[in-house]
């Protein structure tokens, strides 16, 4: 009989925990310093959906925060303090570990009020948008995390709004809201979510 080589799902919940560990001790330092900031991507979409069903969550692989560019200056000393380093990487803002410095696993940063990619028709929304999660930490507020996602629209994006769509959190007059071009996205994602 052959030997079939299982992966290690140990090194994938370890992997899980080092992300909820990671965005914990962030926004507590962002909380303490009082830099206004709203979690964003992977994990703004896991508080979401944790808001109706927390089985149903999906793991993500690193920190995405939105924050004012005036911003980030606090923001370096906050994460400064806990490790966190800034770098450029190709042009994408980002703290990642002193000792061990991999994009990959640091935090991400999204400028409010800019544009993530200059071929985006719309601006990332202001740090306003923003609620308190059920964990303390302040995540961006449902219609502007639907926008950010169509308006990525990567297949990681359309999976989470799927997942959004799957526990019922985005609504018709949510979908009313949005702008146009948008609201063309989210109903392709629609179609790919009622045909799978």
């Amino acid at each position: 009989m052959g030997t079939i080589l299982l992966p290690d799902f140990g090194a994938a919940f370890r992997a899980v925990d080092r992300v909820a560990q990671l965005l914990k001790k962030v926004t507590t330092a962002l909380d303490r310093a009082k830099v206004p900031y709203a979690v964003i991507g992977g994990n703004a979409v896991a508080a979401w959906v944790a808001s109706i069903d927390p089985e149903a969550i999906r793991a993500t692989k690193d920190v995405d925060i939105l924050t004012r560019r005036e911003n980030l200056p606090a923001m370096s000393e906050a994460l400064r303090k806990i490790g966190y380093d800034m770098v450029e990487v190709l042009g994408v803002t980002r703290f990642v570990n002193r000792r061990r410095p991999s994009p990959k696993s640091g935090v991400h940063i999204v400028v409010a009020n800019e544009k993530v990619r200059s071929h985006y028709m719309h601006p990332a929304p202001d740090v306003t948008s923003a609620v308190k999660s059920k964990s303390g930490y302040v995540v961006i507020d449902l219609p502007n995390l639907v926008a950010m996602k169509l308006q990525s629209f990567r297949p990681v994006d359309q999976t989470h709004i799927i997942d959004m769509l799957g526990v019922n959190l985005i609504q018709d007059d949510l979908v009313a809201s949005l702008p146009p071009d948008l609201q063309e996205r989210f109903h392709q994602v629609r179609r790919i979510a009622e045909n799978s």
